[in-house]
């Protein structure tokens, strides 16, 4: 693999500073692939993207009977991603529900209509954390059987 490493490289004409400098790497990292050293998927991955080849390419490794190794990354960036997302959503809604009960306490303390929002609010994420973190591999199994039964049909 350090081979097609240092093949991809020369063949661009790349010197060890600009590849490490576009695959946000650091020059050591890529003397040490290029010398033998085994690196991260994350790092294959960030030299893959860089040479526009797939990580399955780039190290050479293709496994049998399971996912190939980039569809393997792209599901982990994609389940990485969501989790973000959810996170991110989350926190937006406590400071808005709390900005709101505050705003809804200020005006007319009387009509709490600011719990309503952070109810609906929360069920809404409940929902969506439970199918992210509960239910996310039921779901996908779920849908390979049905597309494998619409497929035979």
């Amino acid at each position: 693999m350090s081979n097609k490493v240092k093949a991809f490289r020369l063949a661009r004409a790349w010197s060890q500073e600009q590849l490490a400098e576009m695959a946000a790497l650091s020059v050591r990292t890529v003397q040490r692939i290029e010398s033998g050293d085994q690196p991260s998927l994350e790092t294959l991955s960030a030299l893959a993207a860089v040479f526009g080849v797939s990580v399955t390419e780039l190290s050479g490794q293709a496994e049998a009977g399971e996912e190939a190794l980039d569809q393997r990354i792209t599901a982990a960036r994609e389940k990485v991603d969501a989790e973000s997302r959810f996170w991110r959503s989350l926190v937006t809604a406590v400071i808005v529900c709390v900005l709101l009960y505050f705003l809804n306490r200020s005006t007319a303390p009387d009509p709490l209509w600011s719990l309503w929002v952070a109810a609906i609010w929360g069920g809404l994420l409940l929902v969506r954390g439970l199918r992210l973190f509960v239910f996310a591999e039921p779901i996908a199994r779920w849908r390979k059987q049905r597309l494998q039964r619409l497929l035979r049909k």
